[in-house]
């Protein structure tokens, strides 16, 4: 649902722009505006990576890791933060202040991690992951757990 959202994002963003580049626009600085706004939504990626490839990246860990799952439901060892994925932008203090920084994101199954990697793209972090599937993908790859309850 969070792709369809970014994509109904840049749609809005690209009519918007073309709007203001056709007939009817009052000045070429109107276009110019626009034209920013619009590279920037397109370029607000992220990245995807496998149970696999996030345990290889754990042996020399260069980056944050993060919890985004609500309600706490455990954690992939080496977490760093537990950050509610609704409330990432009320909580950037917790994140690196450079926006290069590599940041890997994970829930219990992927979907609040997909929107919350989504949200920093689009606050200019540019070196942002995602591990799809979250903390049942990691476990169904034979990785453990740390402080679980019931609910993966």
């Amino acid at each position: 649902m969070e792709k369809m959202s970014r994509l109904l994002r840049l749609l809005l963003v690209g009519a918007g722009t073309l709007a203001a580049c056709g007939p009817g626009a009052d000045t070429q600085e109107a276009s110019d505006a626009a034209a920013p706004a619009a590279a920037q939504e397109a370029s607000a990626s992220y990245g995807d990576l496998t149970a696999g490839e996030l345990h290889e990246m754990m042996a020399a860990k260069d980056f944050v890791l993060v919890n985004v799952h609500i309600p706490y439901a455990g954690d992939i060892p080496g977490t760093d933060q537990n950050i509610p994925f609704d409330q990432m932008e009320a909580n950037l203090d917790k994140l690196p202040s450079d926006k290069g920084a590599k940041i890997v994101l994970y829930c219990r199954s992927g979907n609040m991690s997909e929107t919350a990697s989504s949200v920093l793209a689009s606050l200019g972090y540019t070196d942002v992951y995602d591990l799809p599937g979250g903390m049942r993908a990691w476990s169904a790859a034979g990785y453990p757990l740390e402080n679980t309850g019931s609910g993966l």
